[in-house]
């Protein structure tokens, strides 16, 4: 079951929509590690359309860029349900920190990556995967300390996801005038330069509340 005390914060938990799916969910039998797992496999298919975007261009390429916007939502709305199925619905278990966690980063480095080879620059993919990484390892070391778990931006995990839904829309919408790999490349900048300065706020923070005296 995840961890309450340092859980994410997320409006959304308190919807009417969400805590309906919470329980239709938790009456299926279906678990919270599987959907924690299921976020995996939606990531793949998000970083699998993402890097198809190289390789097509007209109609196919909307459908890729669509398909790719849509496998990352259904990704977070993973992410959402299952620490709600867990902790509102009481269905958590003894491995479900593990699960809660760990998927979390193969999904980030699949979509970011698939988003680099989508925009042509793999490598810039493989630097917003490893920052993303970097920060995930900030925010766990923070907490291993017995400091607040901190989910503060400006490009955390559901920051990043939000900058490439949009440029998968915009790659969709606006393809006609703009290039949709120059989109996601666009959008690849944006993550990493927010990324950076995550990652330099979270440690400075960290850094800060040890040199505080007790």
């Amino acid at each position: 079951m995840p961890d309450t005390k340092n859980r994410r914060p997320l409006t959304s938990r308190d919807t009417g929509w969400a805590r309906g799916i919470t329980r239709w969910l938790a009456g299926t039998g279906i678990t919270p590690n599987q959907i924690s797992a299921a976020s995996v496999g939606f990531a793949a298919f998000a970083g699998a359309c993402f890097a198809g975007v190289a390789l097509t261009e007209g109609l196919g390429r909307v459908a890729l860029l669509i398909g790719g916007g849509l496998g990352v939502q259904l990704r977070l709305l993973c992410n959402l349900f299952d620490g709600m199925v867990a902790v509102e619905a009481g269905q958590g278990g003894p491995t479900g920190p593990f699960w809660n966690e760990v998927p979390d980063r193969p999904a980030d480095i699949l979509i970011l990556v698939g988003v680099g080879i989508g925009a042509g620059v793999a490598w810039l993919g493989w630097a917003a995967a490893a920052l993303a990484v970097l920060i995930a390892y900030l925010r766990a070391f923070g907490a291993s300390l017995g400091q607040d778990a901190d989910y503060t931006g400006p490009m955390a995990k559901q920051h990043r996801m939000a900058a490439v839904t949009a440029a998968a829309v915009a790659g969709a919408f606006l393809g006609v005038w703009i290039d949709a790999p120059l989109v996601l490349r666009i959008a690849l900048w944006v993550i990493v330069a927010g990324e950076i300065a995550t990652a330099a706020r979270r440690a400075l923070r960290i850094r800060t509340k040890l040199a505080q005296p007790d």
